[in-house]
Formats: structure tokens, sequence, C-alpha cells
């Protein structure tokens, strides 16, 4: 296991460890005094925690080492990961809709105590911590699967955000509806999130292109030997990126000046672009101005 690997599971069980912490302090809570939002919020902050272990599946399966059947490695599991997490979150969403719907045809007043607001404050002080924590772990090691679990973690903050001033709101007299009106506005972040980890992880899976094609093209013709660029294409991700490209040359390069040329545009893009990008170059003989290329 490579050493990516092995620190992406340590971050996502301390996330974990730190998810199931708030979710049933939520879940407890909100079931003590009836509070339909607390308990939804707590059901969200549960997602974060199961969200966390589908991650750690993904990660054992994508940490497999390259093997005859899988020359280009196992790394895709993370992106298959996300897409599940994001499944639960659509399957989640509904689940709390149907039940505030149900709390707006049979009101019930929740029972706000000093006790259930100081945990609501506790626990947002922890997603602020594991939303930050994660969110700057993803980013230094080019993650995909912490970055897109922390931008829904973030989100978490924003619904206990709403829960709190909505309990605080029933404590200052307002009516019980305002309950059921939050665990809807819950559920609207919840499809969010959701939607962005399935985007985010779909991208990659479906080999949406990563880079700039023009960028590309303008660093390749900064060598004096390349005399055009085309059907330059990307694909994958910031920690396992593929570029491939037509690169047009003189006839008379010989093979060792060739691929001398590849290998100084291989540095470039990775000193540019990303230091993990993979290069595939076609040269093809360059005959002169009236030589037809395609579009980049």
């Amino acid at each position: 296991m490579t050493d990516y690997y092995r620190q992406v599971k340590r971050v996502l069980w301390t996330i974990l460890a730190a998810n199931l912490t708030v979710a049933v302090a939520k879940i407890v809570m909100g079931s003590l005094i009836n509070s339909t939002s607390l308990t939804a919020d707590g059901f969200h902050s549960l997602t974060d925690g199961s969200a966390n272990i589908i991650g750690l599946i993904g990660i054992h399966f994508a940490s497999q080492p390259v093997d005859q059947d899988h020359p280009y490695g196992h790394g895709k599991f993370e992106m298959f990961a996300g897409l599940f997490i994001a499944g639960m979150l659509f399957v989640m969403a509904g689940k709390i809709i149907i039940e505030a719907i149900g709390r707006f045809i049979k009101p019930v007043m929740p029972e706000v105590t000093l006790e259930s607001l100081l945990i609501l404050l506790l626990t947002l002080g922890i997603n602020i911590f594991v939303s930050i924590f994660e969110y700057k772990k993803g980013k230094a090691l080019n993650s995909q699967i912490l970055i897109s679990d922390a931008a829904h973690t973030r989100s978490d903050i924003f619904v206990s955000t709403g829960v709190l001033l909505t309990l605080s709101g029933i404590k200052l007299g307002l009516p019980p509806f305002i309950d059921p009106l939050t665990s809807l506005l819950v559920a609207v972040f919840i499809i969010r999130a959701a939607y962005e980890v399935f985007r985010d992880n779909s991208g990659i899976l479906v080999d949406r292109a990563v880079v700039d094609a023009g960028k590309i093209r303008q660093i390749v013709l900064g060598f004096a030997q390349v005399k055009d660029v085309h059907n330059i294409r990307s694909r994958g991700s910031k920690n396992d990126m593929h570029i491939d490209m037509h690169i047009m040359t003189e006839p008379d390069l010989s093979v060792e000046e060739s691929h001398a040329l590849i290998h100084s545009i291989e540095e470039k893009l990775k000193d540019v672009i990303n230091k993990n990008v993979q290069v595939f170059a076609h040269l093809e003989p360059y005959g002169g101005a009236g030589t037809k290329t395609s579009d980049s």
C-alpha cells in the first residue's frame, strides 16, 4: 500500500470517530425532546460516518497493486465509493422529507432544553474542526474522496446552525411548524452535498477533461522542435492525471532527439500543471505549410 492510501485511511478513521460522536449526541437528544430537525441533523451526521466507512472500503480496493487484469491499477474504486456515498445521501434526504411532511400534518412541539442547545453548540464545533481538517488533508494529498467528504461535512455546519437557530426560536415562542420546515432545509443541504459528490466523482469515471487543451498546447509549442500539436486530451484526477496528444516535428528528427523532446515536454507539464501527470505523445512528421492538422 502506498503512503498516499495510508494517509487517506488515517484521516478517514479520525473523521469517522468524530462523526459518530456527533451523530449519537444529536439523535439521542433529538429523540428525547421530540425535535424532528435535531434528529434529522443527527442522521445527517450519521451518514457522514457511513460515508467514512464506505470511503475506507473504497480506499482498501483502490490501494491494491497493479496486476495483469488491471494494468492501470485500481484507483477508480475511490470514485466508485464516492458515487455510493452520493446515493446514500439522496436516500437519506428522501426519508427526512417524508418525516417532515408527516410533522406538518401532525405538528409536535419539541421540548427545548438548555442541554440540547449546549449539545448542538458542541457538535457544531466538532463539525467545524472536522470540515477544516479533512479539507486541508484532502488538498494536501490530492484525495478526491477526502475533498468530497469535506464538502459534505461542511454543509452539516450550515445545517446545524439552522437547527440551533430553530430550537432557540421555539424556546422564544415561535410556532412548532418551524421544526419540520427546518427538516426540509436539512434535506436540501443533503441533496446539494449528494449532487456535488456525484458530480466530482462521476466526472473522473467518465474521463472528463481536467486540463484546458489550450494551456497544454501553449506549453508544448514553447519547444522549438515542435511545429504543431493537436488531438490533445486529458483525464483523471490531480493524483493520477493523464495527457495524450499528437506532436508534429521535422521529419529528420532522430529517435534519440525525439525521445529527449518528449521527456522534456513531460517534465515541463509536470512542473507547470501537475507533478503526477503522465504523458503519452504520438509523433508525426511535419510537412510544411500545407500540412493539415486537427483542432486542439
